[in-house]
């Protein structure tokens, strides 16, 4: 019993020595990782990566407001217009002209004041932390009902005096993020919603008693892009956001993790080549294993119809009522969070935003939306939307528009220029090239791509009613 003993110990020994020696080449800008060590550095990666998601798809839209932009930060983005295949965003859409912005609570409590609804426009959107966490709606649905109010996000640790006239919250971070969409109201035009936007207000709590004038940037005209980059820059900003901002209890293994890939508090981040091949390796598993999800049916997104292969996202009514933290009472839910972030940004703190969104990935036969093929898609006259409904195209490798198309949706406000059905249902077609006479019922595909339908402002009951939307085909 005592040379069993005395075998393990040296056993645990020498695998300390080990892991000490494989942290050391980690770290070591000259050593050469042996194929375990690098293997190692693989996996860990893919699992930072997918961990790391939704801070990076957040902090991408604060980066691309300097670097497309020319903003500063506490800057807000308001889109003069709507947006269109030079905006690259995860999953947008094509209707509104976005407002938002990255703040930071590192110099002091951020006021954003909210207007109350106008008569020709109002606010639909949310407040998050840096890890996407909801903190509050805005809007008829939100904390304010519409009535416009004060927002005061307080910075962590914060202990000085809160006045009062504000609604008060406390993030886990100084990053606080807010997407909020312009809609419009009794005939608003997207001039009238674009307009309505700049009327937010967004300043530090020390200068509430004469706020300067909020500094708008206008996305519209330029070249904005927001995604994530699977490359070295998705862990050179993970780097940034780690630097920045507080490590919560949930995440100290993780900070475990990414100490052996380089990345630490307080310390520069500087792989070499050897490294920086292994961490993009790691990266391209992360996209991979998350995009095979997208494209497995009943996964990233459940079944809708009994009929058809429409979905919608696979979000669990627990973490609904949970405010959508991703967190249950004994784990985080790394992968269930990377799903919904990988293709999307923000949620809501409570649902109901007037919206229903169906998703296809597959055909009729069951087969993925490919850039080669023609389909088409008939949408019956009495589709369920008491406002309109929508029809984008979204590519399956980056989440956003496809580069390049002159049109990247199409919906019902503009039936008028379609060629339209005898039984007023309506035929949409998506290829790489427009069916001849038929141009105004096509929208360019050119590479892989899935759908998303949007239904604003769904009838009650439509699901209760039996109302399904057809399968995508493919045509010869």
């Amino acid at each position: 019993m005592a040379v069993k003993n005395r075998r393990r110990r040296r056993v645990g020994l020498l695998t300390l020595a080990s892991g000490a020696a494989l942290l050391a080449a980690l770290h070591s800008a000259q050593a050469e990782m042996s194929t375990l060590q690098r293997d190692m550095v693989v996996r860990r990666a893919c699992e930072a990566a997918i961990w790391a998601i939704p801070a990076i798809g957040v902090y991408g839209i604060e980066a691309s407001m300097s670097r497309d932009l020319g903003g500063e930060p506490n800057d807000v983005l308001a889109m003069s217009e709507p947006m269109e295949s030079h905006h690259t965003f995860l999953t947008p859409n094509d209707v509104t002209p976005y407002a938002g912005a990255n703040l930071t609570t590192k110099d002091g409590p951020m006021v954003v004041e909210v207007p109350p609804a106008g008569d020709k426009a109002m606010f639909f959107g949310s407040f998050v932390d840096a890890w996407q966490v909801p903190l509050d709606d805005v809007g008829p649905t939100g904390a304010d009902e519409g009535k416009g109010a004060k927002y005061l996000f307080l910075p962590p640790g914060y202990d000085g005096e809160v006045p009062e006239g504000y609604l008060v919250y406390r993030p886990d971070t100084y990053a606080v993020a807010f997407a909020f969409r312009p809609v419009g109201r009794n005939g608003g035009t997207v001039e009238d919603q674009a307009a309505y936007a700049r009327t937010l207000k967004v300043y530090r709590l020390d200068e509430a008693d004469k706020p300067p004038e909020t500094a708008f940037q206008d996305p519209f005209p330029k070249n904005w892009s927001t995604i994530p980059v699977y490359d070295i820059t998705f862990f050179e900003d993970l780097n940034t956001i780690i630097q920045r901002e507080p490590v919560l209890e949930r995440d100290k293994v993780m900070m475990g993790m990414l100490a052996s890939l380089g990345i630490e508090k307080g310390k520069l981040f500087k792989p070499n080549a050897e490294m920086t091949a292994a961490l993009e390796e790691g990266l391209k598993c992360a996209f991979d294993t998350l995009n095979a999800r997208v494209l497995t049916p009943g996964d990233a997104f459940v079944p809708v119809f009994k009929s058809s292969n429409w979905g919608t996202f696979n979000i669990s009514p627990e973490q609904a009522k949970r405010g959508f933290t991703f967190v249950e009472d004994d784990r985080l839910l790394i992968d269930d969070r990377a799903m919904y972030y990988f293709y999307a940004t923000y949620l809501p703190k409570n649902l109901g935003g007037g919206t229903f969104y169906l998703v296809a990935t597959h055909d009729a036969d069951g087969e993925p939306l490919n850039g080669t093929d023609s389909y088409k898609l008939n949408i019956p006259a009495d589709t369920p939307a008491d406002d309109f409904w929508s029809v984008i195209v979204n590519s399956l490798k980056t989440k956003a528009f496809v580069k390049g198309a002159p049109v990247v949706g199409l919906a019902s406000t503009g039936l008028d220029e379609m060629t339209v059905n005898e039984d007023g249902s309506v035929d949409v077609y998506f290829s790489p090239q427009p069916p001849i006479g038929l141009e105004n019922n096509w929208i360019k595909t050119g590479e892989d791509f899935f759908l998303l339908f949007r239904l604003y402002g769904p009838t009650d009951g439509w699901q209760e009613q039996g109302w399904e939307l057809g399968n995508v085909v493919k045509l010869q």
